[in-house]
């Protein structure tokens, strides 16, 4: 089945590339367009996209506050895509329940495949962001919060995958790792954002890194 995609950007010239870029791939669909955030948030709740492609700096609702009510809504996943890797932007769209957060340089493959990632219920963080955000955690630049209450309500292994989330492991990786089927491992996963009242599993891997 093809992966459905709304593409949201205020700027024309970068829509029409993004679309030709994801409309070359047989397996994606774009279905929509928006010019704004507060567009591509109603476009998303009529028309179900798997992905949506965001913009950050939007008039009327930035890709932030978008992200944010789709994910809330858990009408899609949502994949930030822009041209500033600021660090109120990495951590403002993963908070916010970003799937994904790429920079507008990439590779029109690597686009291609993020939107494949994302729209399997991975995560897919730039390289270059990535490498941040661990030095980030690393030199204590992000605060470290008091474990969620809500984690005692994981089993010991839900922890163990939440670990393997913290990692950057795919869903293949983690089950390698723990010896188990691959669908086992996406009920957990699922039960882990439930539990713990995340929108995404990058959100669960910002929170393993902060714990």
């Amino acid at each position: 089945m093809s992966v459905r995609v709304l593409v949201a950007d205020d700027q024309a010239a970068v829509r029409t590339g993004l679309v030709l870029i994801l409309s070359s791939a047989p397996d994606i669909e774009v279905v929509g367009e928006a010019a704004d955030g507060q567009e591509a948030v109603e476009l998303a709740r009529s028309l179900r996209p798997d992905v949506v492609v965001m913009d950050v700096r939007m008039p009327k609702l930035d890709g932030i506050g978008a992200t944010a009510a789709l994910a809330a809504d858990g009408v899609a996943d949502v994949l930030v895509l822009t041209t500033f890797d600021l660090d109120e932007y990495v951590f403002g769209a993963l908070r916010a329940g970003a799937a994904g957060f790429l920079l507008k340089d990439t590779e029109a493959a690597d686009l291609i495949a993020a939107v494949r990632l994302v729209a399997a219920g991975e995560g897919m963080v730039a390289p270059r962001v990535t490498r941040r955000l661990i030095d980030a955690f690393a030199r204590g630049a992000v605060a470290r919060p008091a474990p969620p209450p809500e984690l005692e309500k994981l089993t010991p292994r839900e922890r163990e995958v939440l670990d393997c989330l913290g990692r950057g492991q795919s869903n293949a990786e983690i089950a390698a790792a723990l010896d188990m089927a691959e669908a086992t491992t996406k009920t957990h996963v699922s039960r882990i954002l439930a539990k713990l009242r995340l929108r995404s599993r990058t959100q669960a891997a910002v929170l393993a890194r902060e714990l």
